[in-house]
């Protein structure tokens, strides 16, 4: 077995809680460190209590999920407990992701739950245990530094890192967590499952949004705010109407399919205006992003991000977790943080997760990240720097 847990001490004189969600990736993390000698401690949470999502294929959490991490804290030989922790999931992320959603924006509800759920809860559960580090499945890398801290860092395989939906850990939290699937690899992950003779080894994966039963956000958001899906207009960027909707709990930016309006062109969701209960629609091109305005920023870089924008602010950026990091460059703006992504990007939203990177390849290390808190389409921005120009001379011409 690979020596690369990156846990510090005796083995048989360090706990680790391990959040099990009866997965194969938390499974194995399990596995891995109780066949290491560590003293093992597994928890999983129930987040959630939805009849449809007990048997779903994809779900998390709940249900047939709770059975399967039991089965394999009894093969692998080590305690396990069920946490309730719906109330504090539902408030955490839940309603403030329907809030969100309401607002006209896009939420990306796994940040929300590993930031106040497992690294801030169930961490602060597994230090009244006694256990030294909380171990996760997650596929992300933490590293000391030569400093004496830790730094994140992208998966060894790209098409399976998760360090997107942990820009806002903590350095605080990242002394006590533990990833020991960030440099493996996802068949590797299944391979040591069948190894370790776990009944989940070829289980499906789990979904991102793991409280969506049916698949359909607007079902959950109706349920939870009741009179959300109020009717309005949908408009072109000029404003001329050009149809009706039923709610912009329905629509996404980028949005093509289901506007239900004839047009000579293909017609993308622009803009929601909640305020308004506007649907804003126009050509693809409308969709290019080249700024945003970040909210709730976490800096995980050296140092503080004030020094980091005035030495290095060229980053990468990811305000997709399918997506690449691109170039970009970050900015202190009226609002705060601003970043300009170099070679903009399409259907951004409000409420979309940005995360920083240091390098575009590789496992690079995570610098921290933000939430969209507005977007400025690349028109605009290219005509308020044409404007500055044009001012800048006219001044000079005096």
């Amino acid at each position: 077995m690979r020596d690369d847990l990156d846990i510090e001490g005796r083995p048989s004189d360090t706990r680790v809680v391990v959040a099990m969600s009866g997965g194969v990736d938390s499974s194995v993390t399990a596995a891995l460190l109780a066949d290491a000698g560590y003293d093992v401690i597994g928890i999983t949470l129930q987040l959630y209590d939805h009849g449809a999502a007990t048997h779903r294929k994809g779900a998390c959490c709940a249900g047939r999920d709770i059975h399967d991490a039991r089965a394999v804290a009894a093969r692998i030989g080590i305690p396990h407990y069920v946490l309730d922790y719906e109330s504090r999931f539902k408030e955490a992320v839940i309603d403030r992701f329907a809030a969100s959603y309401v607002a006209g924006e896009t939420p990306v509800p796994c940040v929300e739950c590993n930031q106040s759920i497992k690294f801030r809860d169930l961490l602060e559960t597994a230090r009244e245990l006694g256990a030294k580090f909380l171990a996760t499945g997650h596929y992300v890398a933490s590293r000391a530094l030569p400093d004496g801290g830790r730094a994140l860092y992208r998966a060894r395989e790209a098409e399976r890192d998760q360090s997107y939906f942990l820009f806002a850990t903590t350095h605080a939290q990242l002394e006590h967590l533990r990833f020991p699937l960030g440099d493996r690899t996802k068949a590797e992950t299944r391979e040591l499952a069948r190894r370790f003779g776990l009944s989940v080894a070829d289980k499906q994966d789990s979904q991102d949004i793991c409280f969506v039963p049916t698949g359909h956000y607007a079902d959950v958001i109706e349920r939870l705010r009741p009179g959300a899906a109020g009717p309005g207009e949908i408009v072109d960027l000029d404003g001329r109407v050009l149809g009706h909707h039923d709610g912009i709990i329905h629509f996404t930016v980028g949005q093509r399919r289901g506007l239900r309006i004839a047009a000579g062109a293909p017609l993308y969701v622009v803009r929601l205006d909640a305020a308004m209960r506007r649907v804003v629609v126009g050509p693809r091109e409308a969709l290019r992003t080249s700024r945003i305005r970040l909210r709730d920023v976490n800096w995980l870089g050296d140092g503080t991000i004030e020094q980091a924008l005035s030495s290095h602010p060229d980053v990468y950026v990811k305000v997709r977790s399918t997506r690449p990091p691109q170039p970009a460059w970050l900015r202190s703006g009226p609002a705060g943080i601003e970043v300009e992504l170099i070679a903009g990007e399409d259907g951004v939203s409000r409420g979309q997760a940005c995360a920083f990177y240091d390098a575009v390849e590789g496992q690079a290390r995570v610098l921290g990240g933000g939430v969209i808190a507005s977007t400025i389409s690349a028109e605009k921005a290219h005509a308020g720097a044409a404007d500055t120009t044009a001012m800048a001379a006219a001044a000079a011409a005096r």
